[in-house]
């Protein structure tokens, strides 16, 4: 099995950045960021912050290759934002997996390539198209009908953006856990609380989620069989359950309940 690497930010709003840009010294984030959000409902209805001013608080990975099956948020709590996007594009450069996302095309990808230009985080192999490596001219993980990044929300969908599902529903429709009673909009709160490590949890829920997904989408594309698929499964849940940490006992628990 070649390396695969599915990933899944975490973000909240860039307090710094938006203090910057809008000249707000003497206010502390929560009033920089309230600020904000109300202004961005005022103009567009809703307050989803353009993707340049996400600040990167999680990165959560499944890694799967002939070793085993791995899933951990990258760095440790305190990590700063850098830190943890150079943790992500150095695993590329050692691995040259391929990447597995949901929605990572519209969402998690544009708003690494953001913050590692803020950040200055070279990423050579990432950002190869074929100059470096031949191969990466006909298979690179920039253009979105390659296979070196697989898009999973976009290839199901039929690159129809009016097509796209959610992740939950999608697992849970297959029989999977899907989400444990928290999602994106809350991650915002949970950080003002202190609440990091419920964040990491949540996100590597997120990627086992995306993992379980895509190895369907493998049987279906007849890269796997019936039997390889349940034994893919049965190396998921035996890892899990060798992990520490209450997320993945409950998660265990919600696949169990989900397919009776």
């Amino acid at each position: 099995m070649i390396p695969h690497l599915v990933f899944d930010l975490e973000t909240i709003p860039d307090a710094d950045g938006l203090r910057r840009l809008h000249d707000a010294q003497g206010l502390d984030d929560a009033a920089v960021v309230e600020q904000a959000l109300a202004a961005r409902r005022e103009a567009v209805g809703h307050d989803f912050m353009p993707l340049h001013l996400h600040r990167i608080v999680a990165i959560g990975c499944v890694f799967r290759d002939d070793r085993g099956f791995q899933v951990r948020c990258l760095g440790e709590p305190g990590d700063s934002e850098a830190a943890l996007i150079s943790a992500f594009f150095k695993t590329i450069e050692r691995y040259t997996p391929r990447l597995i996302s949901w929605n990572g095309s519209g969402f998690d990808l544009p708003v690494l390539h953001y913050r590692s230009l803020i950040h200055g985080i070279a990423a050579p192999r990432y950002w190869d198209m074929g100059e470096d490596d031949r191969d990466f001219r006909y298979n690179n993980y920039i253009s979105r009908y390659h296979t070196r990044h697989v898009d999973l929300m976009d290839v199901l969908a039929k690159y129809n953006g009016r097509a796209n599902a959610p992740l939950d529903e999608l697992a849970k429709l297959c029989g999977f856990p899907g989400k444990l009673g928290v999602d994106g909009s809350q991650v915002w709160p949970m950080w003002q609380q202190g609440a990091i490590d419920d964040i990491r949890a949540y996100c590597e829920t997120d990627v086992a989620n995306t993992w379980l997904v895509y190895t369907r989408f493998r049987l279906l594309r007849g890269e796997i069989d019936q039997t390889g698929y349940e034994q893919e499964l049965a190396v998921v849940k035996e890892a899990l359950a060798a992990l520490p940490g209450s997320h993945w006992q409950e998660y265990l628990a919600a696949w169990a309940e989900s397919v009776r």
